[in-house]
């Protein structure tokens, strides 16, 4: 039997998954999702016949009706060997599963393993450049998971032709882990499915907002900040919900807040923009909540204000050395305390002149 502290069990835990209780596992999502799978199984099983159906489509139908049979007598979910509870986001991947992390055998093991390898490289490959250049606009952004996947999400679309707007995407799944990842691969699809379609941004993130309500389970959201540039210094955001926007100016910082609910909240939401310009030195900083919510040593929270402050002493910095010295900031003021929460932020700047090249 594997030790509670085996590899699986660390790279799993590694997005430091919240504790809950069973009613919120099994009501009513996976009941239906495992009823809906005995009717398919049945159906097969029933068109199979009058040639006998194969062993496996026989062993997988006995599981599911294994499985709905403990959510009766109210085990299910709960670990046969240690009697603690089976982890949610691995409940809501594989309804099936019966074992807590600390009691796979070896082969679980290692399978898990692989898959949380693979997940976290399929991840990285749905990132965009790290410095984009794009006209006048210069976008940076360093993302950093807590564990091996994450659920934070950005995303940056180049229009097809140099008179069109740039498209960023900023935002935080809800949870943590691989049922986040997957959600965030998610978003990732869908935008830029819709991104081409020609809708006005509060059109896009409605749109966007009404497609997620449909294809996710109760309970599961993203906050969000949607936006465009242009090519004179014009900026649009929306935002579902996220942190407020910071926009960097010579005279200040300023805040663009949000616009409307996250997504997946109500699938008739509505959003409105936010239009800005820019001045050519100017930036806008957008960040998830490992960054304002990162703690020090005695429990204390970075902040936006310090996020602000730091920002706004280095407006006409590019974003490459804007960036750096706002997460040398954070990293100093949590230094020797875990990092709990994926940390993502991004800064998209408007250069004082289009010939400069990423690499000055």
């Amino acid at each position: 039997m594997p030790e509670p502290d085996s590899t699986a069990a660390r790279l799993a835990r590694s997005s430091n998954l919240e504790s809950i209780t069973m009613p919120e596992v099994t009501d009513p999502y996976l009941r239906e999702q495992l009823e809906k799978r005995r009717a398919e199984l049945n159906s097969a099983v029933s068109a199979a016949m009058p040639e006998a159906p194969g062993a496996p489509l026989l062993e997988i139908l006995g599981e599911v009706n294994s499985a709905l049979q403990r959510m009766d007598d109210g085990t299910y979910g709960i670990c046969p060997t240690c009697n603690d509870t089976v982890e949610k986001e691995r409940l809501l991947a594989d309804p099936l599963v019966r074992f807590c992390l600390d009691h796979l055998t070896s082969g679980e093991q290692r399978a898990l393993e692989r898959d949380m390898e693979l997940a976290a490289k399929i991840q990285r490959g749905l990132l965009p450049e790290t410095n984009l250049r794009f006209n006048d606009w210069r976008v940076h952004y360093q993302y950093k998971p807590a564990g091996l996947v994450s659920g934070d999400y950005c995303d940056l679309i180049s229009p097809t032709n140099v008179d069109g707007k740039l498209v960023f995407l900023f935002g935080d799944v809800a949870g943590k882990g691989v049922a986040a990842a997957l959600l965030m691969s998610h978003l990732h699809a869908m935008f830029r499915s819709l991104s081409g379609v020609g809708l006005e941004l509060d059109g896009l993130l409605e749109r966007a907002n009404h497609v997620f309500c449909e294809s996710t389970i109760a309970g599961q959201y993203a906050t969000l900040i949607c936006g465009r540039a242009g090519g004179t210094g014009e900026v649009e955001i929306a935002s579902a919900g996220h942190f407020p926007a910071l926009i960097v100016g010579k005279d200040g910082v300023r805040k663009i807040g949000s616009t409307g609910v996250p997504l997946g909240m109500f699938a008739k939401s509505r959003y409105t923009i936010e239009r800005v310009l820019l001045e050519p030195g100017d930036s806008v900083v957008l960040y998830t909540d490992g960054i304002s919510e990162a703690a020090n040593t005695k429990g204390e929270e970075y902040g936006v204000a310090r996020i602000m402050r730091v920002a706004g002493e280095r407006h006409g910095w590019v974003p490459q050395e804007l960036l750096a010295a706002c997460l040398k900031d954070v990293n100093s003021f949590s230094s020797g305390a875990r990092q709990a929460d994926d940390q993502t932020m991004m800064v998209i700047h408007r250069t004082d002149s289009a010939g400069i090249s990423l690499d000055d």
